[in-house]
């Protein structure tokens, strides 16, 4: 059998707000859909992808614009780089959410004037609880992934990743199998929800009012809701090669060259 991949946006979802039930909202404009195109009627096996700024409105995560600065320092664990330009100081941080990202994940497109959004306080809780409802409501079995855009180090542009995810197995590890060639694949362990999440923003897009998409045709990747959340894609600790921030690093390496500066000295002396 051939593989294939159908994609396609939920439009009709209203302007979000706090305490909004985004579980009977997207179920509505689902059916709505299916309605309309008995094809596109929600089937078990298909993965929902929603877009986490309707998730962080319905969960009141606005602030005023004024605060964003404030709520950036709040949502910090480290400074991870930053760089000073004439309109203020670019920051790359680690947040709570153990993400990393710009200005902690908070902007201002797609709020209104004068706001700005923070992520959701616990998107892989959030999406559980979205997938539970949605699962329960329409009765079918589906996987769920919150994406956020985010900047990649070395790349130019940006590009939509999983954030929060329920009822999905998150990558393919396909370590220890052979290539096509017959060959061993070591380190090779594709990350299908992060995958998922950027075909599906092809689709929802920043400026198309269509905050949530459905994938099918990757049945095969569809568990049972305690399956791990997104956190589990963070590299921690050793694993992670770039987990000093420019700070840290400086301080590292200035330490480092006067332990060794010490060390020479007293050689000498000796």
């Amino acid at each position: 059998m051939i593989p294939r991949l159908a994609v396609w946006g939920i439009p009709g979802l209203p302007e979000i707000a706090a305490g909004d039930d985004l579980v009977a909202l997207i179920a509505t404009a689902i059916q709505a859909q299916a309605a309309a195109d008995p094809d596109l009627t929600l089937r078990s096996g298909d993965i929902l992808v929603i877009t986490s700024k309707i998730v962080s409105k319905s969960e009141g995560m606005q602030v005023p614009a004024a605060e964003r600065e404030q709520a950036i320092a709040a949502d910090t664990v480290r400074v991870v780089a930053e760089r000073v330009h004439p309109g203020g100081t670019f920051r790359i941080v680690e947040t709570r959410q153990g993400l990393v990202m710009a200005a902690a994940g908070i902007d201002m497109s797609n709020v209104p004037e004068g706001m700005a959004l923070r992520l959701p306080a616990d998107p892989d809780a959030s999406a559980r609880a979205l997938c539970a409802g949605l699962r329960d409501k329409l009765g079918v079995d589906i996987g769920l992934i919150i994406t956020d855009t985010i900047g990649r180090a070395w790349r130019v542009g940006q590009t939509d990743m999983a954030i929060g995810a329920a009822g999905l197995q998150l990558t393919d590890d396909l370590r220890g199998a052979d290539d096509a060639n017959g060959r061993p694949l070591h380190v090779t362990q594709a990350v299908i929800a992060d995958e998922i999440a950027g075909a599906a923003d092809l689709v929802k897009g920043k400026t198309t009012g269509i905050p949530v998409a459905v994938v099918r045709g990757l049945a095969r990747f569809v568990r049972d809701l305690d399956a791990p959340g997104a956190r589990s894609l963070t590299r921690t600790g050793d694993d992670d090669m770039f987990r000093f921030g420019s700070a840290e690093a400086y301080r590292l390496g200035y330490e480092a060259a006067l332990a060794e500066m010490k060390n020479k000295t007293r050689q000498r002396q000796e």
